[in-house]
């Protein structure tokens, strides 16, 4: 595997064919937002390297922002007992030199400026590993934000094979949710697996709860919407694009009743206004792509649209609309927000808001 190397899908792939091959390296960096992969993947590095188990004297975990460096240098100088490796995990802890600053200070810095004391002794651990040792720096709550600006950071990224985890692709996850479905006794049609994509999200770790639920719900061999609609709890974009579909389908009081429905389950306003707002914009580029003649593909890079079956659906929407339309949507959901930060009642503003953009739309 390439060192540094990041990418969507591929640096996840040649991890994958390395476990599979038995070959681990030494310096890795996980992160992304497909857990389920990430987890399944330490698994697989945790009973290839440590066959005695979590327990014993080749594994050690390192968790949290109050990690010493001296026992990080102790864990990978310890020999492995009985064993060809040992196996390092740090779980959240930052080990780039922004740690705990602001990136709006960080980026006053110049390249060469020097990092603190321990950010040089842990640069110095990571570039000299031993051979025995296989170590994994794993962001799960703290976020992935390497500058590679800065000498420091480059000489890590430099160092590891950095593999992300990211949203898997929607035919890569239609197989394997009719895949998982057909464990359980049941088949599921491309489209309707494309539909559980969309109210779940896409996510892998909140698909497989679903599917479970969803096989257990359904009385036929076969899984239909309406087996799905029963049991599975969408996720807020699905329920705002429920939303703003009612609104270009000229549903109004269908619109008014799911934003009604938010605000009765508490919906943070500020998370409510966010998702519309992400809405509209995705609306405007694909309004964007139909007046240039562009397709899906182009509408998922414009607009941040992660899944085809997504795309599609968005496009089939914004066909209804004009491109001032959306455009005025956006400045409107812009409004609101500004306004939800100090109004008294946000709620208020956020009903209103489904009025204006029904004008829009």
């Amino acid at each position: 595997m390439a060192k540094g190397k990041t990418g969507s899908n591929e640096s996840y792939k040649e991890l994958a064919e390395s476990i599979k091959a038995g070959q681990v390296g030494n310096f890795y960096i996980f992160h992304g937002d497909e857990m389920y992969l990430l987890e399944r993947s330490l698994d697989s590095i945790r009973s290839m390297l440590c066959p005695e188990g979590l327990g014993g004297f080749n594994y050690k975990r390192f968790e949290g922002k109050g990690i010493l460096i001296d026992d990080i240098e102790n864990a990978v100088n310890t020999l492995p007992v009985f064993a060809e490796r040992t196996l390092v995990e740090i779980h959240d802890f930052d080990v780039f030199y922004a740690s705990g600053k602001k990136r709006s200070e960080e980026g006053t810095q110049s390249e060469d400026k020097a990092p603190p004391a321990d950010k040089l002794r842990l640069i110095e651990i990571l570039s000299d590993l031993p051979d025995y040792v296989c170590l994994i720096v794993v962001f799960d709550v703290a976020a992935y934000k390497p500058d590679g600006r800065l000498n420091s950071d480059k000489a890590i990224l430099s160092k590891a094979q950095v593999v992300e985890f990211a949203v898997q692709e929607q035919s890569m996850l239609v197989r394997w949710i009719a895949r998982h479905f057909r464990d359980a006794g049941k088949t599921i049609s491309a489209g309707d697996a494309g539909y559980l994509i969309l109210l779940t999200g896409g996510l892998m770790s909140s698909l497989l709860g679903e599917i479970g639920k969803v096989a257990a719900y359904a009385t036929g061999g076969n899984i239909t919407r309406a087996d799905i609609d029963a049991v599975v709890t969408p996720v807020l974009d699905a329920v705002v694009y429920k939303m703003t579909d009612a609104l270009v389908r000229r549903e109004y009081g269908a619109a008014m009743r799911i934003m009604d429905e938010l605000l009765r389950m508490r919906e943070v306003p500020q998370m409510i206004i966010s998702g519309i707002s992400s809405k509209m914009r995705q609306f405007l580029a694909a309004r964007v792509c139909i007046e240039d003649g562009l397709d899906i593909r182009a509408l998922m890079d414009m607009g941040g649209v992660k899944h085809e079956f997504q795309a599609k659906l968005l496009m089939g929407s914004a066909r209804r609309t004009t491109l001032a339309g959306c455009r005025e949507a956006v400045l409107c959901c812009a409004d609101t927000a500004l306004a939800i930060n100090s109004a008294p009642e946000p709620e208020s503003r956020l009903t209103e808001l489904i009025a204006r953009l029904a004008h829009c739309l």
